[in-house]
């Protein structure tokens, strides 16, 4: 996944939008002369730590925007998050998906409010557009249809572009029966995919026919969110190989996924496991597997980002990989669990590092590993291989063991019953000093 960030320079007093790739941070930053010598090397260890970290900036990054009328009052109001994911061609039969996210720096021109229709028009970049449609009857209204105009020939997004042509792509989400003088609210994802196009809202806030100039204080929340038991994220992620899942359920069923650019191409992203989910129902704790026959695949596979989407009637899961050009790791999940009893439960994680391994190989852990996404959500995976970059003819590339996996597991055990006897001789000599000196100090009479 590319990282869009800015290039400032004070003497220019403008700021242009860049895509970094690492080769080009410190080209960017010695070019900027306007900044003192110090404060150039900052700005360029800065970049560099958090892309050497992964961090993928885009996935917090939040839109607001207000539109006022002819009258200079407050009609439309925004507070999203975005995230596009678009298949391009780049050669004769070939293809690649870059991902980016609609930024915080927008222009709102184009944007219209009526009495019973207005449009949300938020430009961004090289002639990229994204425009909601409202309509509105006498006691709610709905979003008609989102509208997503990009660019390819935006070569600082789409590198390589074989076309220059502007195109759109239209999508009709379920936005509907919003009461007038309110707001509409979702935290949940809404996945909304078009021919090569992805795009994923989420923490969505959404208010069109503003009455009086003033934001609504009342919301209507989506079916998602009243369906759902929403996780806070967490930062604590352990791995561990003890079988701690429940014992009723038989071990899940192992599972072949992949995603290719196209339906002429071999893979680009390849993941086989067995997948159970333990979650929380107020005191109670459940456990429920993933049938790999049940399941949909979908995703996508970037520069420096991949992204595995697993989809059932009970469990909806999304992995995002990304990588530092060295090694590729696991970087976020996102679960929705929907038992057959109770609400649904959705936790996310966004700040992961686990299954690593150099791009090129594969990373792999048969023994049966422990994730603890959430305080209220564990993954447990079986037989677990994955490549989410630098797959060639749809094989495996030499796997990356787990330490459970690894000849030197049984070093464990060894090492902790060596410290432990090593403790006991040490206990042992200490006593028998001990009772020395204490004999010592009497004489006979």
């Amino acid at each position: 996944m590319t990282l869009i960030s800015w290039c400032f320079c004070s003497r220019c007093a403008r700021g242009s939008l860049h895509i970094w790739k690492v080769a080009e941070v410190e080209r960017c930053c010695f070019r900027v002369k306007c900044f003192g010598y110090q404060v150039i090397m900052f700005w360029c260890a800065f970049v560099v730590f958090f892309l050497a970290l992964g961090n993928e900036l885009h996935l917090s990054h939040a839109t607001e925007v207000s539109v006022n009328n002819t009258e200079n009052k407050l009609c439309l109001y925004a507070n999203l998050m975005v995230n596009f994911s678009v298949t391009y061609e780049v050669g004769v039969n070939k293809s690649e998906t870059v991902l980016f996210v609609l930024p915080g720096n927008v222009t709102t021109e184009g944007s219209i409010c009526n009495n019973t229709t207005s449009t949300l028009k938020l430009g961004f970049g090289d002639g990229h557009s994204w425009a909601v449609d409202f309509t509105k009857d006498n006691k709610t209204y709905q979003v008609d249809s989102i509208v997503f105009t990009y660019n390819l020939n935006d070569s600082s997004i789409f590198t390589n572009s074989t076309s220059n042509e502007t195109k759109s792509v239209t999508a009709k989400p379920r936005i509907t029966n919003v009461g007038v003088d309110t707001y509409y609210s979702c935290k949940s994802e809404n996945v909304q995919r078009v021919e090569s196009v992805t795009q994923t809202l989420y923490d969505v806030t959404l208010q069109a026919f503003v009455t009086n100039g003033s934001r609504s204080d009342t919301d209507t929340v989506c079916t998602a969110d009243l369906n759902s038991t929403t996780v806070a994220p967490t930062t604590t992620v352990t791995t561990t190989a003890a079988p701690t899942s429940t014992p009723t359920l038989p071990t899940p069923t192992t599972g072949n996924y992949s995603i290719a650019p196209d339906f002429n191409s071999t893979a680009c992203l390849m993941a086989t496991f067995g997948l159970r989910i333990g979650f929380k129902q107020g005191d109670k704790v459940e456990t429920i597997n993933l049938v790999p026959s049940a399941t949909e695949v979908g995703g996508a596979c970037g520069v420096n980002s991949s992204i595995l989407i697993l989809t059932s009637d009970t469990i909806d899961i999304m992995f995002t990989f990304s990588n530092d050009s060295k090694k590729f790791h696991l970087h976020a999940l996102n679960v929705t669990v929907k038992p057959a009893t109770g609400v649904a439960v959705v936790a996310a994680n966004t700040n992961m590092s686990i299954w690593v391994a150099a791009i090129g190989s594969s990373y792999m852990c048969n023994k049966e590993q422990t994730l603890t996404v959430t305080e209220t959500l564990t993954l447990y995976t079986f037989k677990l291989r994955v490549q989410p970059f630098g797959v060639e003819k749809g094989e495996f590339a030499t796997a990356v063991e787990c330490f459970m996996d690894s000849d030197l597991s049984f070093l464990v055990p060894i090492a902790v019953g060596v410290a432990l006897c090593f403790l006991i001789v040490l206990v042992l000599i200490s006593y028998l000093i001990g009772r020395r000196k204490s004999r010592t100090g009497y004489q006979s009479v």
